[in-house]
């Protein structure tokens, strides 16, 4: 019997195409700020791309079929003072984006279903706490409203969204942060810094729990991120400046299970994961090409699958969540390539005989419902991602009524002064809620002294009187 030596996997005959022309996003002018962010988030309602802009910062946000020629006086999101670094859309609500931008301010910002037909200026909420850029934006995976920030001034804050306030506060990293990934529950982030360290972060321990020097030993940047089992997915640069990626596993950082030097490059390999297919895609700014790997657990573990080659260079990229794929074509993930002036869609497919749903390429992904609430997460509950299923498809629900989004879920701004008795206590931090109390004891405390000291007078002047009758 002759043994098999091609490896066996579902995804080996993956393959890119890119959309014709009249699907792809024209005339749209790509900022040409020099920070390595992708520049790009897309979600299954709408396409976000940081654009060039003059008196500030710009993003433009077109619904996805919105393709074709981009009126250059089409309205753009202007809410910050300098130039936008970050973008991410909310895995919850896919009418909510979060930005951050070189004037220090990050701001959450609600979308309308509908074509804007002005500029969109009014965020619904400004989180002021970095001094220095912030260059960072990242929604938590499965809690609701819990967003994490990092700026030039190596500050990592969380923020509790509904209420605009400043949850946790690290300051671990001595130098500029390059890149954050959160895990699979959201109980544990990863960081490659400037210093050259890989970290492993226990947010709400506020401590590091694991760190690694030099995953790899060029000084040019690094990129991490969490795998759905645990590992870390690491790029960066060897020190002959081969661009290479790594595998590690986050409670052993002595040895890595695997180590893959690519090619001699200068752009930075921005990697996208597919937690469900567990591949990973390869876009380096710069570079005309995307490569793919699979991840698994025999050696070496990360299996090269191919490479998407076109003529353009890209500026950046973004990557479509799994809900927002076309099932009926066996497309397994969908990619945003930025280029100077476009935006092109580049579609990756399983090639498949049958019309029928695929099962083993669409294993049920992770849903727009938060697991969580903020003060959960923060009291220590670790939740992994609501999944649902795509054999009927996805299709995105409306947005929800803006006065009712406001008012429940996202605003920072307070209507009424409430009276401390009328306070929902079940939404306050619990540090905050600990002080409340003691201060309420110790006033108690104070009124029930004074209490006893005007019995006391009383009884004083009554026996006063008394004596005087």
């Amino acid at each position: 019997m002759s043994r098999s030596i091609v490896r066996q996997s579902k995804f080996r005959h993956v393959f890119g195409q890119a959309v014709k022309a009249d699907q792809c996003y024209d005339d749209i002018r790509v900022s040409k700020v020099t920070w390595d962010s992708s520049f790009c988030a897309v979600n299954p309602k709408f396409l976000a791309v940081i654009v060039e802009s003059s008196g500030g910062g710009a993003f433009l946000v077109l619904p996805l079929s919105k393709s074709g020629r981009v009126d250059k006086n089409y309205p753009l999101v202007i809410g910050h003072s300098g130039p936008v670094l970050d973008i991410d859309w909310c895995p919850h609500d896919d009418n909510v984006l979060a930005s951050g931008s070189e004037d220090c301010t990050a701001m959450v910002w609600q979308i309308p279903d509908h074509t804007l037909i002005r500029p969109l200026s009014d965020p619904i909420v400004v989180l002021e706490g970095h001094s220095k850029r912030v260059g960072i934006v990242s929604w938590h995976p499965t809690a609701r409203n819990i967003l994490l920030t990092a700026g030039s001034d190596n500050l990592i804050i969380i923020w509790n969204v509904g209420t605009g306030e400043p949850l946790i506060s690290m300051d671990d990293h001595p130098d500029l942060i390059y890149s954050i990934s959160w895990n699979r529950n959201g109980s544990l982030f990863c960081t490659t810094c400037k210093d050259r360290r890989l970290r492993v972060c226990d947010p709400r321990k506020r401590e590091v729990v694991a760190e690694r020097l030099a995953p790899h030993e060029g000084i040019r940047p690094m990129r991490a991120m969490f795998t759905r089992d645990g590992n870390i997915f690491t790029t960066g640069f060897t020190r002959m400046s081969q661009r290479e990626l790594g595998l590690w596993d986050p409670t052993n950082f002595e040895e890595p299970i695997a180590l893959l030097e690519l090619d001699t490059s200068n752009g930075v390999l921005l990697p996208y994961y597919d937690a469900d297919a567990n591949m990973v895609y390869l876009c380096g700014k710069g570079d005309s090409s995307i490569r793919y790997f699979e991840i698994t657990e025999e050696p070496p573990y990360v299996h090269y699958l191919n490479t998407f080659s076109s003529k353009e260079p890209q500026r950046g990229m973004g990557f479509m969540p799994k809900r927002g794929v076309d099932v009926t074509k066996c497309e397994i993930a969908r990619l945003f390539k930025l280029h100077d002036k476009k935006c092109e869609p580049i579609t990756m497919t399983v090639p498949r005989k049958s019309d029928l749903f695929q099962d083993d390429l669409y294993p049920d992904t992770a849903g727009p419902e938060p697991a969580m609430e903020p003060d959960e997460w923060l009291d220590g509950r670790d939740e992994d991602p609501i999944l649902m299923s795509l054999r009927d498809g996805y299709v995105p629900p409306k947005s929800r009524e803006v006065k009712v989004v406001r008012k429940n879920v996202l605003d920072s701004r307070p209507t009424t002064r409430r009276s401390m008795s009328a306070l929902d206590t079940n939404s306050l931090p619990p540090q905050l809620l600990e002080r409340l109390l003691e201060e309420l004891q110790n006033l108690k405390a104070t009124v029930l002294s004074q209490e006893k000291r005007i019995c006391d007078l009383e009884n004083k002047l009554s026996q006063y009187t008394n004596g005087t009758a």
